[in-house]
């Protein structure tokens, strides 16, 4: 599905800005210790990866996983040879910055034994730094 995204000129969340970041809908999450930024490819390939090292590792299909990663921002690409005053240029990807303390997956039915497990991995993934936390 073809989509087209405005360009964004503001670097700031324009919906749904929370001023807390506490588990909504599963019993543990990942939280964000420092600040850096993901793209849109990236993002998905995290996802990707994720759902599919539940389901090996748990064998179940009943674990949830939720999303908590808005993409705001779109980041544009000006050739190298265009002179000033040509515009702001295509776009070519999505992202987001992400803060820190902000949580980015929430899980559901996960037990303990894969706790660190899923940190080493998703450290391996991700360019920020993760913490696990419980309900």
């Amino acid at each position: 599905m073809l989509r087209t995204y405005k360009k964004t000129h503001n670097k700031y969340k324009i919906k749904g800005k929370k001023k807390f970041n506490f588990l909504t809908f599963g019993s543990c999450g990942l939280k964000a210790i420092s600040c850096g930024r993901i793209t849109k490819e990236k993002w998905e390939s995290v996802q990707w990866v994720l759902r599919k090292k539940f389901k090996t590792e748990l064998n179940t299909k009943q674990n949830k996983i939720w999303n908590l990663v808005e993409l705001n921002n779109s980041l544009t690409k000006l050739s190298l040879e265009s002179r000033m005053g040509k515009g702001k240029g295509l776009i070519y990807t999505q992202s987001k910055f992400v803060r820190e303390g902000s949580l980015l997956f929430e899980f559901d039915s996960f037990p303990q034994q894969f706790h660190k497990e899923i940190i080493k991995f998703m450290q391996s993934r991700v360019s920020i730094k993760l913490q696990l936390v419980k309900f």
